[in-house]
């Protein structure tokens, strides 16, 4: 009963990938992918996503701890806030920074004429882009894991004497690993593949904010065939980030 729904889930993700293969332009794919300005994208989106990704995770994981573990009041109305990015279609999270952070925004305001700092349109905010629209993804995560996890053993060592610090570490986080591991991977790849935010906030400056999906929807518009092979390098980038990271993640869920 469940395999003819599941093969054409499985048909609804692939056929459209094997659309790309298909159509792609192989006389020409190494020259296309090798240009100057798609290793730019290419080189600029893998640094901007690894350094969101670890924002996520320094930032995440204790908003992930206090959702999972705190008993404040008004943490589900906190836990809604946290989800919005995934619900809100990403052009807006990226009109909602630049209302922030831009010039005319409260915060970009005090930033530009207490600093001199003006943020959008730069590379830190790709960066910001990115992180408001993938944390979610580590907090999701990671909240479930430390749901899940046997706090009976935190609680045990905690009566034998061990001190906070050393049952998180040597306790709470390997029990919460996988969990961690997952969100990880799950943040890189949508840090990757973000396209609205990051157009909206931070522009497409060659070499600057012009990250991969950037520079594919450039592309489209003055070469489909250099827009097919970008975005091809594309999916085989994520295919790699997730067949490395995902399988040591969900090991611990077998």
């Amino acid at each position: 009963m469940l395999w003819l729904p599941a093969l054409m889930a499985f048909a609804l993700i692939v056929l459209p990938v094997i659309g790309l293969v298909v159509r792609a332009p192989w006389s020409r794919f190494g020259a296309l992918v090798t240009s100057p300005s798609a290793l730019a994208a290419l080189e600029l989106s893998l640094r901007t996503a690894a350094v969101s990704t670890l924002l996520c995770v320094l930032l995440g994981g204790p908003l992930a701890a206090v959702l999972a573990r705190g008993t404040l009041p008004g943490l589900r109305l906190l836990r809604s806030v946290v989800l919005l990015p995934l619900v809100l279609p990403p052009v807006v999270g990226g009109l909602a920074l630049l209302y922030l952070l831009g010039v005319s925004g409260f915060a970009g305001y005090v930033l530009d004429v207490a600093f001199g700092v003006r943020v959008p349109f730069t590379t830190t905010a790709v960066i910001l882009a990115q992180t408001f629209v993938a944390m979610p993804f580590l907090v999701v995560s990671l909240e479930g894991a430390l749901r899940t996890g046997e706090q009976r053993y935190e609680s045990i060592a905690a009566t034998l004497g061990a001190r906070p610090w050393t049952v998180f570490r040597r306790i709470t986080v390997p029990l919460v690993l996988p969990g961690l591991g997952s969100g990880t991977v799950l943040s890189f790849a949508r840090c990757l593949g973000e396209f609205g935010a990051t157009i909206a906030f931070a522009g497409s400056l060659q070499g600057v904010t012009r990250t991969l999906p950037l520079e594919v929807y450039l592309q489209r518009e003055v070469d489909a065939d250099g827009a097919i092979a970008l975005s091809l390098l594309l999916v085989v980038v994520a295919i790699v980030v997730i067949v490395v990271g995902r399988p040591r993640s969900a090991e611990g869920l077998r």
